[in-house]
C-alpha cells in the first residue's frame, strides 16, 4: 500500500460525548475512516467534559508540533477549538470542522468536499478570522471567531434558543417570542456619535443562521469584512430585513477591516454561536486577522 503524505503529524478529534446530536456517532466514524485511509497517522480523540473544555484542549494539542485538529460539531463547537488554537500561537496547527450542530454556517458555506477526503488530499488553505477585543489595557479580553460576530436580536435569539430548545416548533416558538419583547441596544461609535441599533453583525463568511445570506460577495480570505446594521426601526421592517436574506438575500454590504464602539447599556454579543454578556460603558473592537487560520475543506 501507498502511503499518503500529509501536512499533519498527527490528527486530534474533539467532540462532545454528550452531545444530544450525532457527535459521538459521526466523530468515531471519522476515527475509523482515518484509520483505514491513513493508517501512518496517529489519531486521538479528545471528548469534551464541560462548556468550554474544548477551548482548552485545542490549545494543548496545538502547542507542539503539526497537528490537524478536527471539531465535531456546530459552528458554537468549532468557536472554541478555533479560539484555542489561536491562543497557542502555532502557525503549524491545521483546523477543520464535521458538521454536527444546528446551524452548520462556516462547514456549509466553505465546504470543497466530503472531510475526510479533504483531510487524505491534506490540501491546507489560510482564511481570515474576526478578532474580538473587549475592555482596554490590562483587562482587556481577546477572542476569535470564524464566521461571525453579531450585537442585538443575533445574540438575544442565540439566549432564548437555549431556553426554549432548537428544533422545529419550539425553535419557532422561541424565535417569535423574542421578536416580540426585543428592545433595541444604545452604541457609541469612535468617533463619538451614538446610535441605537437592532442588529450589527460583522461576517466573515456570506450565510448565517442556516437560511440567511447577508452579503452578495463575502468570503473568509479577503482581508476584509462585511457590516450589516439594522438601526432601530419598527418591528414589521426588521421582519421585512429577516424575510429578504432568507430568500433573495440583503445584496452588497459594507466592508471594513476594523469596527470599534462602545456599549451604552449591558449587551449581549454573539461569536459564532458561543454568547457573552458584556456590561454597559465597555469598549469593544472587531478586526480582521488576514489569514490567521490554516484549514482544510
Amino acid at each position: 500500500m501507498t502511503r499518503v503524505v500529509t501536512p499533519f503529524d498527527r490528527v486530534v478529534v474533539i467532540f462532545n460525548p454528550q452531545s444530544t446530536g450525532r457527535a459521538p456517532e459521526l466523530a468515531e466514524e471519522l476515527r475509523a475512516d482515518l484509520l483505514e485511509r491513513l493508517p501512518g497517522t496517529p489519531v486521538t480523540m479528545s471528548p469534551t467534559q464541560r462548556a468550554g473544555h474544548g477551548r482548552d484542549l485545542a490549545r494543548e494539542a496545538a502547542a507542539s508540533g503539526r497537528p490537524l485538529i478536527v471539531s465535531v460539531s456546530g459552528d458554537g463547537g468549532y468557536n472554541e477549538v478555533v479560539d484555542g488554537v489561536m491562543r497557542a500561537g502555532n502557525d503549524d496547527v491545521v483546523c477543520a470542522v464535521m458538521a454536527a450542530g444546528n446551524a452548520n454556517d462556516h462547514r456549509r458555506t466553505i465546504k470543497e468536499r466530503p472531510l475526510i477526503d479533504a483531510v487524505v488530499t491534506g490540501e491546507v488553505r489560510r482564511i481570515d478570522l474576526l478578532r474580538l477585543t473587549v475592555g482596554t489595557g490590562s483587562d482587556a479580553r481577546t477572542h476569535y471567531a470564524h464566521s461571525y460576530i453579531g450585537v442585538g436580536l443575533t445574540p438575544v435569539v442565540a439566549v432564548d434558543l437555549e431556553k426554549g430548545g432548537k428544533g422545529s416548533l419550539r425553535e419557532i416558538v422561541s424565535v417569535v417570542r423574542t421578536f416580540a419583547r426585543f428592545r433595541p441596544f444604545p452604541i457609541e461609535l469612535e468617533d463619538g456619535s451614538r446610535r441605537s441599533v437592532d442588529s450589527l453583525v460583522f461576517a466573515n463568511i456570506n450565510q448565517m443562521a442556516k437560511y440567511a445570506t447577508v452579503s452578495d460577495a463575502g468570503r473568509p480570505d479577503d482581508g476584509r469584512f462585511e457590516v450589516i446594521t439594522l438601526p432601530h426601526t419598527a418591528k414589521w421592517r426588521i421582519l421585512a430585513v429577516a424575510i429578504r436574506a432568507a430568500t433573495t438575500g440583503l445584496g452588497p454590504q459594507p466592508t471594513a477591516t476594523r469596527y470599534g464602539f462602545t456599549t451604552l447599556g449591558p449587551t449581549p454579543l454573539q461569536l459564532d454561536g458561543e454568547v457573552l454578556a458584556l456590561d454597559g460603558a465597555t469598549p469593544v473592537c472587531v478586526e480582521v486577522a488576514p489569514r490567521a487560520l490554516a484549514t482544510i475543506s
